[in-house]
């Protein structure tokens, strides 16, 4: 017998991560499961996003919040997620749907954000839709640091997200 799916609402649960001093905007969709469980941005073991980050900052990978916050803060980027509130299934981005958009446009006006990048594809398509007028500024899709996105290797990554660099 098939295992029944359900769709669940989900309210972000966690600030933004920035200062004034941040130049670089990352935006996911929506934390994952595991995410909203730590409390955190990428929180799924085996999400690469922290190694990526890590590798292409010159940087150890943190291993706590607070140092998450630090490299981020020490390397003006801000991180936060396109969505406040959607109905998903489970981690499945491409099931979003009741999408409700973040103020991108409030934390770019509060920092130096000259430039935004999308962790993956449904995060891209969410902010052009939502956003992008609004802050008046396109976003950069980057492949996804999903465990899903198996198919792209750690090396294609890091090449890929060294465009945050300027």
């Amino acid at each position: 017998m098939a295992k029944k799916v359900y769709r669940e609402p989900v309210t972000h649960e966690f600030p933004a991560v920035f200062d004034r001093e941040s130049r670089v905007l990352l935006l996911g969709s929506i934390p994952s499961p595991k995410s909203r469980e730590v409390g955190f941005y990428y929180g799924h073991p085996q999400n690469r996003f922290w190694k990526v980050l890590a590798a292409v900052l010159g940087e150890d990978v943190p291993a706590t919040i607070p140092q998450k916050k630090a490299m981020l803060k020490k390397h003006h980027v801000a991180l936060w997620d396109v969505l406040e509130s959607c109905t998903i299934v489970g981690a499945s981005d491409t099931s979003i749907e009741d999408a409700v958009p973040n103020r991108i446009g409030d934390l770019v006006k509060k920092s130096k954000v000259c430039r935004i990048f999308c962790t993956g594809a449904t995060a891209h398509r969410l902010y052009q839709k939502y956003c992008a007028a609004e802050v008046g500024m396109d976003a950069v899709k980057l492949p996804s640091t999903s465990p899903a996105n198996c198919a792209v290797s750690m090396e294609r990554l890091v090449e890929a997200y060294r465009v945050i660099l300027g």
